[in-house]
């Protein structure tokens, strides 16, 4: 499971506020306490245009089945949650082939030339069947959670979209 977030997802303007967080000891208790922040949606929310959105969203899906295998997703306005399966590519030559390419298509789009994306990503390596799917719930529902929509196949840029859509372009749009 894999989570990174947009340059200024938890701005240094605002470093007052979670820096304490990133204190904490108990790492459950931090993480669920840094994706409530970013749920909070800091930062100018890149992920909130859907032109933007859609090119992450597709970009995940393109190596899907050949650098590894896309289990769940969402793209929220300022972070990004994936869970996948490995194989022969290793996990930060396909962060950063994620970050290289949505960082510098998005730039276009925007008119910019700044850091996209933070260079830090967080990892959690599952550990059996049950965490798979809180896992799995978790991601899926981060957009209820954060009071963006009411169902998780509401949100058109996430897995459960996709798949109540059989697997449709209609769960995007296109940049």
């Amino acid at each position: 499971m894999i989570t990174y977030r947009l340059r200024d997802a938890m701005p240094a303007s605002r470093r007052h506020e979670w820096e304490a967080l990133l204190a904490l000891e108990n790492e459950r208790e931090k993480r669920i306490k840094i994706e409530a922040y970013l749920d909070s949606g800091r930062g100018e929310c890149w992920l909130r245009r859907p032109e933007i959105a859609a090119l992450v969203q597709q970009n995940l899906l393109h190596f899907d089945g050949s650098r590894y295998r896309l289990l769940a997703w969402v793209v929220m306005p300022n972070h990004v949650h994936t869970l996948i399966e490995t194989s022969q590519t290793p996990l930060a030559d396909i962060l950063n082939g994620w970050k290289s390419y949505t960082g510098k298509a998005a730039n276009r789009l925007l008119k910019r030339t700044a850091n996209f994306w933070q260079a830090e990503y967080f990892d959690r390596f599952i550990r059996d069947e049950e965490h798979f799917r809180k896992a799995v719930h978790y991601i899926e529902n981060n957009p209820v959670k954060a009071g963006l929509v009411n169902l998780p196949e509401e949100w058109i840029f996430g897995s459960s979209c996709y798949r109540s859509a059989g697997g449709s372009p209609a769960c995007s749009v296109a940049p």
